[in-house]
């Protein structure tokens, strides 16, 4: 009698072990398939900023390039050397505050994988638990 009770105490205890294991890997699905989400939300975010950037640096470009040439050529006969000194002054304070955005930009964006790491600190606080 003691033979069926042990055995049922075994198959009970592998059964335990494969639902253990069937729980293990659905959760690591879960996090891999959140992970995945999330480095496909950072790649279209990464590639739309990009985009925006192209397109205002062309048309900032474009605009700058004529307001150039009607400036200098407003000063050509009187203030010439003046008015290029005062136009390479702008451009260039507008260049260091451009790459201040930028530098704000790169430090402001959101922590890579932050979504991941909580899940993953939460599963672990819930498996510590006594």
């Amino acid at each position: 009698m003691s033979e069926p009770a042990s055995g049922d105490a075994g198959a009970g205890i592998v059964q335990s072990l494969r639902n253990l294991a069937a729980t293990l890997v659905a959760l690591l699905r879960t996090r891999f398939e959140l992970l995945a989400t999330e480095i496909e939300e950072e790649r279209i975010r990464l590639l739309q900023l990009l985009l925006w950037a192209a397109v205002a640096l062309f048309f900032f470009a474009v605009g700058i390039v004529l307001l150039v040439i009607l400036f200098v050529a407003v000063f050509w006969d009187s203030y010439r050397i003046t008015a290029i000194v005062t136009l390479a002054g702008i451009f260039l304070a507008a260049g260091v505050g451009a790459a201040m955005c930028v530098r704000n930009l790169i430090k402001a964006r959101p922590r890579l994988f932050s979504a991941s790491l909580e899940e993953l600190a939460r599963d672990k606080d819930q498996l510590t638990r006594p």
